[in-house]
């Protein structure tokens, strides 16, 4: 098993990657630089080989499909991930991948929003959308994650090994720090200087058909994580339409004894029966999510006895 090994996803990444693989050796000269070439029509593949990194291939379109199979399949003490577009410095990746080998983070972070992003970017809706989701997994999670959705990022073995990756696409950055989150690995952050793309490298990220799967993923897995608040805000909101349709047939009986509509006071009524089922529901499912959290801690324990 390699000591580091450096994964590289790629698509159309011709014009950058050389230089990124060339970069990292220099940086890490004792780490296996993997390029997972995934579909890629010019010629990535083949400068890659060229400039020293070991090239596999991932046929299901998607970052998400790329970093499943480079989990399962490469074996290290420390995985630095890292774009192929040459936004991300070098010089940082001793650092991070020290702090993991050292025992101090299951993740490392590498920070863009704190340095140089929001004047090196030249797309006003990615700056405008990392805050947007910055905001809402620190929110709803509780955390003061800087940087949610970047791809520069060291894990240790326990953290790849045990990550049930589930996203296809962009979203996986956002999935893997709720799960680091809520697993409660030990994450570290680290601000590093970004660079926007070289000219001629074109970005694969759609803002708005990207940026909403972004935006759905939190809102499944706040719902997956976090099911009692989640129901909760939903009865809530089911229970308050309930009070707006009955509270004024029960004025007009108690100042008429008649009750006049009794449509309104049906449709209420079962309103308020499916606030009710929700608030049960949230229950329910909270009990599960915490037994699932017990039989993890317990698969990490038996993890970390078979890896010793």
């Amino acid at each position: 098993m390699s000591k580091i090994a450096v994964l590289i996803p790629c698509y159309n990444e011709s014009k950058t990657i050389e230089k990124v693989v060339k970069d990292f050796k220099r940086e890490l000269p004792e780490a296996d630089i993997y390029v997972y070439d995934n579909n890629s029509t010019d010629g990535t593949d083949e400068i890659a080989r060229n400039a020293g990194a070991i090239v596999r291939y991932e046929y299901r379109q998607g970052k998400g499909n790329v970093i499943r199979s480079m989990f399962r399949q490469i074996d290290a003490d420390c995985y630095l991930m890292v774009d192929g577009d040459d936004t991300y410095p070098a010089e940082d990746a001793r650092k991070m991948c020290d702090l993991v080998l050292e025992g101090k983070a299951d993740m490392v972070v590498g920070d863009r929003l704190s340095s140089t992003y929001f004047t090196e970017n030249k797309r006003p809706f990615h700056n405008f959308g990392n805050r947007i989701v910055r905001f809402l997994i620190n929110t709803l999670f509780k955390n003061k994650i800087k940087d949610i959705m970047t791809g520069y990022r060291a894990f240790s073995y326990e953290f790849v090994k045990t990550y049930p990756v589930l996203s296809k696409g962009f979203e996986i950055e956002t999935e893997m720090t709720i799960h680091a989150v809520d697993k409660n690995f030990l994450i570290q952050e680290i601000p590093v200087t970004y660079r926007d793309r070289p000219e001629g490298s074109v970005s694969k990220l759609n803002t708005y058909k990207d940026g909403f799967k972004v935006l759905k993923m939190i809102a499944t897995l706040f719902k997956e994580y976090k099911p009692f608040f989640f129901f909760n805000i939903v009865a809530i909101i089911l229970a308050i339409i309930s009070l707006i349709f009955v509270i004024p047939v029960f004025h007009e009986y108690f100042e008429t004894g008649l009750v006049l509509r009794f449509p309104t006071l049906i449709v209420g009524g079962f309103i308020m029966v499916a606030a009710i089922l929700s608030f049960i529901c949230g229950v329910i499912l909270d009990v599960i999510v915490k037994k699932h959290k017990q039989q993890y801690e317990l698969m990490l324990n038996q993890f970390k006895r078979n890896e010793d």
